[in-house]
């Protein structure tokens, strides 16, 4: 098919229908990749530090963890390990026909599966609008995917995994070099370092104060990646709106005693919401919401 006839609705559909796709993927990217990570994790310790002497043969060993990566085993319900057929796995569809149900055992499937389905759909034709048909959808496309998986990743387990966070930097330069971001090559280059020392002096400033830790190194890694793609001149709308919302968001969870141990919030939701909201109205617009 041209790719001249895949401008205007037609486009624009196709584009939120592969989002859609996308989206029920990004469902188990967010699942499985932090257990993923932190089997590696388990299994370099123990190559670092072996375990002490071997326990007696009569002592019952673990069950060793079945295998999992991001396309197998095949998705389960959480509460009765039924397996999910590929039509009850439609995006969307499947979950209203459902009535947010699992079709084995009735068990509530969370609200998150189709927002993370939708957000991808919404992200996917909202590329395809400004951009049209080409490379550049493509990677802005790219861009959509990781970071929402990226921020729900973060506020589940507060993890900004390198797995994401890096090939994502790197991607928005290479986009800048080949044309496809739409960002002079020396504005996303001083963007990734912007983003980078920026929180990291934050980072630093606030330990130096308090003794505590305000963020984690990921942060600084996501807001690199975000300014590799969106530019230097995005980083202080996308900081401040990150830092009003999670403020609010964080307040309102205390009192509603809705904080995790420790009392925290992480940062790279809010930091992700900033960047979308960035792609959708443009820098400008942000920056003269906040009167720059």
């Amino acid at each position: 098919m041209p790719l001249d006839t895949l401008t205007g609705p037609l486009g624009i559909g196709l584009a939120a229908v592969l989002g859609l796709l996308i989206g029920s993927f990004l469902n188990v990217v967010i699942h499985r990749l932090p257990i993923m990570l932190e089997r590696r994790w388990a299994a370099e310790c123990a190559e670092l530090h072996p375990a002490a002497p071997a326990v007696p043969s009569s002592t019952p060993q673990a069950p060793q963890a079945p295998a999992l990566n991001l396309l197998t085993p095949r998705s389960r319900c959480p509460a009765c390990g039924a397996g999910i057929a590929w039509y009850h796995n439609i995006p969307l569809l499947s979950y209203a026909l459902l009535r947010g149900r699992c079709s084995a055992c009735a068990a509530p499937i969370g609200l998150r599966y189709p927002l993370v389905e939708l957000l991808t759909g919404l992200g996917f034709a909202w590329v395809m609008h400004l951009h049209g048909p080409g490379w550049p959808a493509l990677a802005w496309m790219g861009f959509v995917a990781a970071v929402l998986a990226l921020a729900f990743i973060d506020w589940d387990t507060t993890l900004l995994p390198d797995d994401i966070t890096l090939p994502l930097l790197w991607a928005g330069l290479l986009a800048a070099a080949l044309g496809w971001s739409g960002l002079a090559l020396d504005d996303a280059l001083w963007g990734a370092v912007a983003g980078y020392l920026s929180l990291w002096s934050i980072y630093w400033a606030f330990k130096l104060l308090t003794g505590k830790e305000g963020m984690g190194y990921g942060d600084f890694k996501l807001f690199a990646a975000l300014g590799a793609w969106l530019g230097w001149q995005a980083l202080i709308p996308i900081l401040l709106l990150a830092s009003v919302l999670g403020a609010v968001v964080g307040l309102a969870m205390k009192y509603s005693s809705g904080l995790r141990e420790g009392g925290y919030v992480p940062f790279g939701p809010f930091l992700a919401f900033g960047a979308l909201l960035a792609l959708v109205l443009g820098p400008a617009t942000l920056l003269g919401w906040v009167g720059l």
